[in-house]
């Protein structure tokens, strides 16, 4: 897998990923049995829409995750030389609207984090007994890493509303194109809940 992502986009971006991922199932790991790993508003509004947790907390996550997010943007935009540096390696979210469009892309980021959120929430139910395994932030981890490499060479994988548009804004580079960032996890994440209640539950 290492040996096809470094062919397809060079070794540093395939660095990234691989720690990118390791970085996420460590979080969730580390955090899941605290706050059940909401490092995502995506996930957030689906554990709220899966009655997992209430309104209340999904907001103060979401706010917690948007300050977290822009802390952390400020602090290495501040500690860096960003103005001189392109989309593609700055870790800035957007697209090429030479080769899609704004529908296709808000398609693909909520087409991304659906599937992220169905493999989540089959993750976490009860039923398949494997909540409290090295499983779930695996699986989670996998499922970032698979929609990456699919999502990469279009939109540079958003699928977190708030790692698809912080960025940006701090940096200000392409934030005309924020709402594919911003709501399209959102749709995706509305979406999967009822496809994994009704069909995979």
């Amino acid at each position: 897998l290492s040996s096809g992502i470094n062919a397809e986009y060079g070794r540093g971006k395939c660095l990234t990923l691989e720690l990118f991922i390791i970085g996420i199932g460590t979080i969730v790991h580390i955090i899941g049995p605290v706050s059940g790993g909401n490092v995502n508003p995506a996930v957030s509004v689906a554990l709220l829409l899966d009655a997992r947790i209430s309104l209340v907390r999904a907001i103060f996550y979401i706010a917690c995750q948007f300050i977290g997010g822009f802390a952390g943007a400020g602090a290495l935009y501040g500690l860096g030389n960003h103005q001189n540096i392109s989309v593609d390696i700055s870790g800035a979210n957007a697209y090429d609207p030479d080769s899609i469009s704004g529908a296709q892309a808000f398609f693909l980021e909520a087409f991304g984090t659906m599937f992220l959120i169905l493999t989540i929430l089959a993750s976490i139910n009860e039923r398949r007994e494997q909540t409290k395994t090295y499983l779930t932030p695996l699986a989670i981890g996998v499922s970032i890493l698979i929609m990456h490499i699919f999502l990469i060479p279009y939109t540079n994988c958003g699928i977190n509303p708030v790692r698809g548009t912080v960025w940006n804004v701090v940096t200000g580079i392409k934030t005309d194109q924020f709402w594919v960032y911003l709501f399209g996890p959102i749709v995706g994440a509305i979406t999967a809940v009822p496809m994994f209640n009704f069909v995979f539950s």
